[in-house]
């Protein structure tokens, strides 16, 4: 069979989709799903505004999401492999403020790193009827998909491997430009860098896009090269010691985490060195017990973690509602300044 079209000068108009609607109106795709869908917590003129903004762009709602509506439990999944974690608490605290208070029950399950426990886990929600699920991941690292599911999925923190699933994460290789181009900014120009383990995706990313900053900058990292290591204090001290050794002229050090970032600032003190007026540290993760109470404070690269669960929640709401954004979706880091960099 042989589909011919009457018109074959005519070019195919796009749907309107949430976001168009989400754009017009000024609000986040979750409030236009929710106004058009009925749920609590919009306030009557916004959902006002988005009815208007859906007659006005002539909105067609997809019959398949408008199928499951009448079905619908108000209820999502959050399958986490570290519910201690230190990161991956701040996405779910983010998905859940997105998701609405009272609007949207979250059934959480800790899988614990372990593929036979998550699989179980799985199980478990799917069960209760929960019309998405977002994986929240325990690092950076790329993850197993968990293939065609009967629910929308989305990955946070730790992206799939398959690039046809949706997954949020923080951009690391602009994390890094950021901080390299804030100690250039601070006039330094040898320029250290003492990173974490280098089978991390995030030590990679980031030291990737520190020294895409230095090389615009017309500087190279000290060394040639970043210095890997473990994500501890004990690691910083050691990588500084021996920086100091072969390297005495260092001005600036960028640390893969906070906890690396401590480990340096200790020893450049008990090398007489001044921070920041002799050398400025920077670092990354802005982990704010450890930050905060290094000695000066750190400056250092936020992940904006919470802002990655809420973008996941929007993009799962989206998905429920047949708006699906497949690929990788990044999030902008933040500087954090404070006492470890200063002009030179």
């Amino acid at each position: 069979m042989v589909d011919t079209d009457p018109h074959p000068d005519s070019v195919p108009t796009r749907s309107v989709t949430l976001r168009d609607i989400a754009t017009a109106v000024g609000v986040s795709v979750a409030t236009v799903s929710k106004a058009l869908n009925g749920r609590e917590h919009v306030r009557p003129d916004t959902r006002e505004l988005v009815q208007q903004a859906a007659r006005r762009l002539n909105f067609q709602p997809n019959p398949l999401a408008q199928g499951l509506l009448a079905g619908r439990t108000g209820t999502v999944g959050m399958l986490t492999s570290d519910l201690e974690g230190r990161f991956s608490i701040p996405v779910m605290m983010g998905a859940e403020d997105a998701f609405g208070s009272g609007s949207t029950s979250v059934f959480l399950c800790d899988a614990r790193g372990d593929a036979i426990r998550e699989q179980h886990h799985l199980r478990a929600p799917l069960g209760r009827r929960i019309e998405g699920l977002i994986v929240v991941g325990d690092k950076t690292d790329a993850r197993p998909s968990l293939g065609q599911l009967p629910i929308p999925v989305v990955y946070a923190y730790a992206p799939s491997v398959d690039p046809n699933d949706v997954s949020v994460v923080s951009d690391n290789v602009d994390a890094g430009q950021q901080a390299a181009r804030h100690l250039v900014q601070c006039g330094r120009s040898r320029i250290a860098y003492v990173s974490g383990d280098l089978s991390y995706a995030a030590a990679r990313d980031r030291v990737q896009g520190a020294g895409a900053e230095l090389e615009e900058a017309g500087l190279g990292l000290v060394g040639g090269n970043a210095f890997y290591g473990a994500w501890s204090e004990e690691w910083g001290r050691g990588a500084t010691r021996m920086l100091l050794s072969r390297f005495p002229d260092i001005d600036g050090v960028l640390c893969g985490s906070d906890q690396i970032a401590r480990g340096v600032e200790d020893v450049l003190r008990e090398a007489g060195r001044q921070i920041p007026a002799d050398v400025s540290v920077m670092s990354h993760d802005n982990w704010v017990p450890i930050a905060t109470q290094a000695r000066p404070p750190l400056t250092t690269i936020d992940m904006n973690l919470e802002e990655v669960g809420k973008v996941a929640a929007e993009l799962l709401f989206a998905a429920i509602d047949g708006v699906r954004s497949p690929g990788l979706h990044t999030v902008k880091c933040r500087l954090v300044l404070r006492g470890s960099s200063a002009p030179a």
